[in-house]
């Protein structure tokens, strides 16, 4: 008997764990058997879905597009046998979903709430990281991104723009003077991120030019909301989004220095697997909370 939907299974763990004998482990069989029948359904479709070597799996642009659609399918066959076994038509099953710290505190937990009153049935899996992850590998539906998207085969829905600004607590500010020019952060404890490169920078402007400046001080952190705590203690200066610091610009907690380099913005998009085949659960919770998140943005 045809057996596709075990096929198209078995080609996700293949993919999702990197290796034909993980794939294997994951679901007790052999390296072997996993290799037949990815050759197999090779050989029906006419193309190559995985490239071999002896130290790493490649997924071909087939390969990927034979991914993202046998996902979308499971997903859909899984969430009507769950409908079904309940006995209800409601929507059910989990979205995962991937952002930054800082976003997701701010502008998607917030939405929960009035999410899960419309959809009761679908969990949140909800992972906060400002580093990037692979959706595939991390079996993510939905991720925020802040920045420039990388190219890949991925679908993105535009949010809105961050602006980001330099600034710094008055208690620093008072003890260290206010810059007045872009030279003068090089005598300043300018906080950074660990994951961008091996040298911390800035972008900022000069005579009209987004550049990034290298830049020194106490601490370099995986995540926008370690930098915003040690800003308000006074340790150097942060430059950090609109949306992130905007309550402690207006309570004065923070002050904006520098705002004629120091500003700049950063596309945010939502991006995840597919397009017209996305799971109802995802699209439903992206027809939910993109309208939201970009008033969030605007305000």
């Amino acid at each position: 008997m045809d057996n596709r939907i075990g096929e198209m299974e078995l080609f996700l763990r293949v993919v999702e764990s990197g290796s034909f004998s993980k794939a294997a482990q994951l679901t007790r069989t052999t390296p072997s058997t996993v290799s037949k029948l990815i050759s197999r359904i090779e050989a029906r479709l006419g193309v190559r879905l995985i490239e071999r070597s002896t130290r790493q799996l490649a997924v071909t642009p087939e390969g990927q597009q034979f991914y993202d659609r046998a996902q979308t399918l499971l997903n859909d066959l899984y969430d009507m046998e769950r409908s079904l076994r309940t006995g209800t038509a409601q929507l059910q099953g989990v979205v995962r979903i991937n952002a930054s710290v800082a976003f997701g505190t701010l502008a998607l937990e917030p939405l929960l709430p009035a999410f899960w009153q419309a959809y009761p049935d679908i969990q949140i899996d909800l992972s906060l990281s400002d580093a990037m992850t692979d959706l595939y590998l991390e079996r993510t539906d939905i991720a925020f991104r802040v920045g420039k998207l990388q190219d890949s085969s991925l679908t993105a829905r535009f949010i809105g723009a961050a602006q980001r600004h330099i600034v710094a607590s008055p208690t620093y500010l008072a003890q260290h003077g206010m810059p007045a020019t872009l030279e003068d952060l090089d005598h300043h404890a300018c906080l950074g991120f660990n994951f961008r490169r091996n040298t911390p920078v800035w972008p900022l402007k000069n005579n009209g030019r987004v550049i990034e400046r290298s830049i020194r001080g106490p601490l370099l952190a995986n995540n926008g909301e370690s930098v915003r705590r040690m800003a308000l203690a006074g340790m150097g200066l942060a430059h950090l989004a609109d949306f992130h610091i905007r309550s402690d610009l207006q309570a004065n907690r923070l002050v904006e220095v520098l705002p004629d380099i120091g500003r700049d913005s950063e596309d945010i998009h939502a991006i995840f697997p597919g397009s017209r085949n996305v799971p109802q659960r995802v699209r439903v919770f992206l027809d939910f909370t993109l309208p939201r998140l970009k008033c969030f943005l605007k305000n």
